[in-house]
């Protein structure tokens, strides 16, 4: 489930959700929402957050 890779790697950098948010330039509401798996994010957000977080798309889908 890509909202439980999402909160792996956004912890391992000492992430908060909230980091995540501004650097992805999203809400954190949305960043949380995904992460409990209540959103399927679409694949340009997905990208977005791939970016904020240093890593290519597929390292997300794993």
């Amino acid at each position: 489930m890509i909202g439980k890779r999402i909160v792996q790697l956004r912890k391992e950098r000492g992430w908060t959700q909230n980091d995540l948010a501004k650097a992805a330039r999203l809400s954190k509401g949305y960043i949380s929402a995904i992460e409990e798996g209540d959103q399927r994010p679409k694949v340009k957000t997905v990208a977005m957050i791939a970016n904020a977080l240093g890593v290519g798309v597929k390292d997300l889908l794993k």
